[in-house]
């Protein structure tokens, strides 16, 4: 028999106004890989293709860290489009990256940032989750710029 691997491995990097503030690696959940596997399908009747990855959401939660079975944030906050929509290929890895300007998702309080995840859908609540992170709090103050940079790895 023969045994070949396929993994999905990613890591993304948090900036506040273009300074990288943290690093972590991130888990591609099982809804996520189900999205790819249904990605590689041809578009045969009565099959349909998934959208692509295009929004990126931050939100509050910071339970279930390690569980796959995640389809969306624990405490969503705000979901915005990706800055290239369906995300940037190179080789064998796929960049996903999303921008919350000033005053988003508020212009009168911090928002204390402890994960994050990738979509295919703009509405909180809807879509497919392909991946999420759990990390340390990044305060996002109204007046910052949040920059998240994802970069997930096929091997």
């Amino acid at each position: 028999m023969i045994n070949d691997n396929f993994a999905l491995t990613g890591a993304l990097t948090i900036a506040i106004n273009d300074v990288v503030v943290q690093e972590t690696n991130n888990l591609v959940v099982t809804v996520g890989k189900n999205w790819v596997a249904n990605r590689l399908k041809d578009t045969a009747s009565p099959h349909t293709i998934k959208a692509e990855m295009s929004h990126m959401a931050i939100g509050t939660g910071s339970t279930g860290s390690t569980d796959v079975t995640k389809t969306a944030l624990v405490t969503e906050t705000d979901r915005n489009a990706l800055t290239t929509d369906g995300g940037t290929v190179s080789t064998n890895t796929i960049t996903y990256a999303c921008t919350w300007p000033a005053n988003d998702p508020s212009s009168t309080a911090t928002t204390a940032v402890t994960e994050a995840g990738i979509f295919n859908h703009a509405t909180a609540g809807s879509g497919d989750m392909f991946a999420r992170t759990v990390f340390a709090v990044v305060n996002k103050a109204p007046a910052d710029t949040l920059t998240i940079t994802w970069t997930i790895t096929v091997s």
